[in-house]
């Protein structure tokens, strides 16, 4: 773990900074993100985002403008998840493959009761997904529509339990109040989403985000990259996010968000 920054927990304001080394276990780390409800739902979210706003480098992946501050959250976030849920088009750009949670955090993983598992869910409407992902001894869970061309394929390659019908109520449209009913009905409560942005974005105006964690990667990358959230229509209203969490590593932000819901 020496290869690893030690972070400063810079907020809440009213506490003393602490300074969190890296070690194995992460158990202080774990236990700053382990707070959330016992009981219900909770969809989580984590995005990394440049300083003047880019979601990726100008490689078009988020590898790009992440790095060692960053990674010790995103591991420790994916072993608090029942989940992870990300779009297609990120599952393409960033490579995914079955995920596995470190040895290392396991232990934790389990005294909060979470599955061996970490299983990985993935949202495409037209079913089209790599090989590299689908023909493992791991795929992931699926959830398209009834009318993706690739429908009777997938339930082929992965049997009908890995393949959800999820439709919004546009033709061809994944719904994802739809997507995150079906995880919670195999009991993945804890849902972390990876985006990407227009993923993350639906999921924001259906109004079901709990709470974003952003990284803010000390970097201009100007170009065209789009946001952490995409759509081609504005919030409304715009979602209210209150501070929890503030921690700093080299110029590295990494903020925790709760998420007003309309609902609530």
């Amino acid at each position: 773990m020496s290869d690893l920054p030690a972070l400063d927990v810079l907020i809440p304001v009213d506490s003393p900074v602490r300074r969190l080394a890296p070690r194995s276990d992460e158990a202080e780390l774990l236990a700053l993100f382990a707070d959330v409800p016992t009981s219900g739902v909770h969809v989580r979210a984590n995005m990394v985002g440049t300083v003047d706003g880019a979601a990726t480098g100008a490689n078009r992946v988020s590898g790009s403008i992440n790095g060692p501050a960053d990674l010790r959250v995103f591991r420790v976030l994916r072993a608090l998840a029942d989940v992870v849920l990300v779009g297609a088009g990120t599952v393409r750009a960033e490579r995914y493959t079955p995920l596995e949670v470190p040895a290392e955090l396991r232990a934790a993983r389990e005294a909060l009761g979470r599955p061996d598992a970490l299983e990985l869910a993935v949202v495409t409407a037209s079913g089209e997904l790599p090989d590299s992902l689908l023909d493992t001894d791991r795929p992931p869970l699926v959830l398209t529509t009834g009318s993706a061309p690739s429908l009777d394929t997938l339930r082929a390659r992965l049997g009908d339990d890995r393949v959800v019908v999820a439709d919004g109520s546009a033709p061809g449209a994944v719904d994802p109040r739809a997507v995150v009913t079906a995880l919670a009905g195999r009991g993945f409560v804890h849902v972390l989403a990876e985006g990407g942005p227009t993923l993350l974005a639906q999921l924001v105006d259906a109004d079901l985000v709990d709470e974003l964690c952003l990284t803010w990667s000390p970097q201009l990358v100007g170009g065209p990259a789009g946001r952490v959230t995409h759509l081609p229509t504005w919030f409304a209203p715009p979602r209210a996010l209150t501070l929890a969490q503030l921690l700093h590593a080299d110029g590295v932000l990494l903020g925790r968000w709760q998420v007003a819901r309309l609902g609530a």
